[in-house]
Parts: C-alpha cells; sequence; structure tokens
C-alpha cells in the first residue's frame, strides 16, 4: 500500500508560481514512478508530469513543457511539481499519483491517488 498526500495548492494570479508536493509513505512507495494529474470542472483527469524512481528520468505534458518542473527527494519520499508562468487554463485540482508504467500518462493505469489539491489561477 501507498499513500499519498499533496500540498501546495492556492489561488495565484496569472504569471506567478506555486510549488506542489506528494508525501509518499509505505514500505515500497520509492520504488513507484510517481506522476501529476489534473482535472478542470467538466473535464476529464488529465496527464501533467511523471517521474521515475530511479535516474530521475521526467516525462511532461506538451502543454505545461518549459513551465512546469517534477523533481524527487527520495528521502523524504516526496515528489514536488514546480510550476511556473502559470495561466488560468492551469485552474484544476491537481492529483499526486503512482503506479508502474512509463510515460504515466494513463490515468487508468495508476496504482493509487492522493486526495488532489486546488490550484487557482485568477487573471
Amino acid at each position: 500500500q501507498v499513500q499519498l498526500v499533496e500540498s501546495g495548492g492556492g489561488l495565484v494570479q496569472a504569471g506567478g508560481s506555486l510549488r506542489l508536493s506528494c508525501a509518499a509513505a509505505g514500505r515500497t512507495a520509492n520504488r513507484y514512478v510517481i506522476s501529476w494529474f489534473r482535472q478542470a470542472p467538466g473535464k476529464e483527469r488529465e496527464f501533467v508530469a511523471g517521474i521515475m524512481s530511479a535516474g530521475g528520468l521526467t516525462y511532461y505534458a506538451d502543454s505545461v513543457k518549459g513551465r512546469f518542473a517534477v523533481s524527487r527527494d527520495d528521502a523524504k519520499n516526496t515528489v514536488y511539481l514546480q510550476m511556473n508562468s502559470l495561466k488560468p487554463d492551469d485552474t484544476a485540482v491537481y492529483f499526486c499519483a503512482a503506479g508502474s508504467r512509463w510515460p504515466p500518462v494513463d490515468n487508468k493505469l495508476v496504482n493509487y491517488w492522493g486526495q488532489g489539491t486546488q490550484v487557482t489561477v485568477s487573471t
């Protein structure tokens, strides 16, 4: 079992930055691919970014490339999503996810989900 807890969401103006954190608990938590998904009202949950368990290989959705950066600190069992140059279209609930597929773009193949954290970007 892996438990995931997100934090760091909030309200920010367009062009601003936020850093989300995903704390993972469980004996094998650091063996999983950790990814971020987001879901806006009325839309499907979409992949944002992912990071492998070993080596730190990363993968991003085209919509966030160059603006978002995912990293992990295995000593703290925490994955971060640094979000810069935020746009109103980035407004969504952001979910942390753990799985074993790469790239981790399919939300149907996720093994564990966090509860989500709201990110709201105002104009």
